[in-house]
């Protein structure tokens, strides 16, 4: 199968069409207002000027905001085969706040700007300044929970306003990191030429985690069902996840490890610097017109793709197989066809992969590790099994994600009483005569940065802080995990939702702090720090 026409006829690579044209740009951008983007935005705008995002040449105006919001579809761009708008799932949107609304104009170019470095990426031209209904956006986009990570970035980060309208390539940010694997559509359909792949079915694996023995097997499988010159395009997500995904660095350096497992001429790996949304049935539209820019025929779509789990209530965000559905509604208008996951097991007495519907679980030995087996594994240093993974990715794996004992924490005191102060000077000498390499280092409220304070945790460092105004957002950086925070009174022992019962603390009596550090200590020793 040739490799497929981009999503809306033309791969709308921004920053080529507009080559010619770029220095008279460049010295019009010296004149033009300016505005800096946000992470966001970077991963959004970058995907607009490679031609990851065809058919859109710019952040959505108010009438393709709302068409995509309420239908699926763009507006102003048709598909000529249905007289439609073209499919579309989600709104990229560039947000700012009130402030600077109010000092923009319609028909205003202004310069789009690299948080990281400066770099002028873009000129938008405005098209539309408007202010979204974001319940209406919530609701429609992603179910309107208000757990949901999008949901929350919705009402919690994102501006007020959106500006919309058509953008002019100057650059594509810049990387430093795996620059080699930073493909753009039109890198990556060259590299598919040169690897002799014109004519043959390529399926795409779309993955924000690391891979172990069964995802090789289910996409070895995948390549399989798709013909017999079937490839595979291991395309990780290097942009925006979820909240306390493992680190691109450590996916990125398991992805080159796993590609070498695959046999010669099989697999080839490219980067995909999207922010998701973990918008479910909707994402993963997103992602397959995505892959078809890519210069992909095949998507493997497993079950709750691109879902973000269950909410607080033990609820699910999105039905198993949601996904699989909504793709299957829209499969007449998509050029690229979908794969359904088929999830593999790992048969012991064979000492083989073999799909799990293809077995009688009544008679045959099987064996797993969930995501949550294997983060306790990590934490305690429990031997993780050949079987499961590769060596190589297991000792990856450990770099990053250290045992309990060669991880650091956090003591948060909330210090709205001089106690605070006290107990601080104590759990420091306590801690620090502790057999093993951690410090433990003392932070005031004039030495707060949640940023850092993390740095250190990651380090291996025990910090412990005095604080009665950081503690929400020093708990978000570091993880509810190893956070441990102390309340002084008789008070609730969950703050804000943030903190469970068996790490949350408090002073009951101030005239005798030995026996919240006894009860700390316990604590850290029964969680493996010591």
């Amino acid at each position: 199968m040739p490799i497929p026409t981009p999503h809306g006829g033309v791969l709308q690579d921004l920053v080529i069409r507009d080559a010619a044209k770029q220095p008279q740009l460049l010295k019009e951008s010296e004149s033009l207002q300016s505005l800096t983007l946000t992470p966001r935005q970077l991963c959004d705008l970058e995907l607009i000027l490679n031609g990851g995002f065809s058919p859109l040449t710019g952040f959505l105006n108010e009438q393709d905001y709302n068409s995509v919001v309420s239908d699926l579809r763009l507006s102003t761009s048709i598909n000529p085969a249905t007289g439609k708008g073209y499919l579309w799932s989600i709104p990229i949107t560039l947000d700012v706040d009130e402030p600077t609304a109010l000092s923009l104009k319609l028909g205003q170019r202004i310069v789009l700007k690299d948080l990281r470095d400066e770099k002028l990426l873009a000129i938008l031209t405005i098209e539309s300044i408007y202010k979204p209904n974001k319940h209406v956006e919530a609701k429609q986009v992603f179910r309107g929970d208000p757990e949901h990570p999008a949901v929350k970035y919705l009402f919690e980060t994102a501006g007020d306003y959106y500006i919309g309208g058509s953008l002019e390539g100057l650059n594509y940010p810049t990387h430093y990191d795996y620059v080699e694997s930073r493909k753009t559509p039109t890198e990556l359909r060259k590299e598919f030429h040169n690897l002799g792949w014109d004519d043959q079915n390529i399926v795409a694996f779309q993955t924000r985690n690391p891979m172990h023995r069964a995802h090789r097997e289910l996409t070895i499988r995948a390549a399989k069902d798709i013909g017999s010159t079937g490839h595979i395009l291991i395309h990780p997500v290097v942009g925006l996840t979820k909240p306390g995904d493992i680190d691109h660095h450590t996916r990125v350096k398991v992805y080159t490890q796993i590609l070498k497992k695959f046999p010669d001429g099989l697999a080839t790996l490219s980067l995909l610097p999207l922010a998701m949304r973990m918008g479910g049935d909707r994402e993963a539209l997103w992602h397959a017109l995505i892959r078809t820019n890519y210069g992909v025929d095949h998507f493997i779509v497993g079950r709750d793709h691109a879902g973000p789990g269950k909410n607080s209530q033990g609820v699910d965000f999105y039905g198993a197989y949601d996904a699989q559905d909504l793709l299957k509604q829209y499969e007449e208008e998509l050029t690229i066809k979908i794969v359904p996951f088929r999830m593999v097991t790992y048969l012991p007495e064979e000492d083989r992969y073999a799909p799990i519907d293809t077995i009688d679980l009544s008679k045959v030995k099987t064996a797993n590790i969930s995501g949550t087996e294997l983060r306790n594994k990590l934490k305690t240093g429990d031997e993780i099994p050949a079987w499961f993974s590769y060596p190589e990715v297991v000792s990856i794996l450990r770099e990053t994600n250290p045992p309990r004992s060669k991880q650091g924490f956090v003591i948060i005191i909330d210090n709205e009483e001089k106690i605070g102060d006290y107990l601080s000077f104590a759990l420091q000498s306590t801690l620090n005569q502790f057999s093993g390499e951690r410090r433990i280092t003392k932070l005031g409220e004039n030495h707060l940065d949640s940023f850092l304070i993390n740095e250190l945790v990651k380090a291996g460092s025990g910090v412990i802080v005095t604080t009665n105004s950081s503690i929400k957002s020093i708990i978000n950086e570091v993880g509810n995990g190893n956070s441990i925070l102390v309340k002084s009174g008789q008070e609730s022992a969950v703050v804000n939702g943030y903190a469970a019962e068996s790490n949350v603390f408090t002073i009951s009596n101030p005239n005798d702090l030995t026996v919240v550090i006894k009860e700390i200590t316990t604590y850290l020793q029964q969680q493996g720090f010591y």
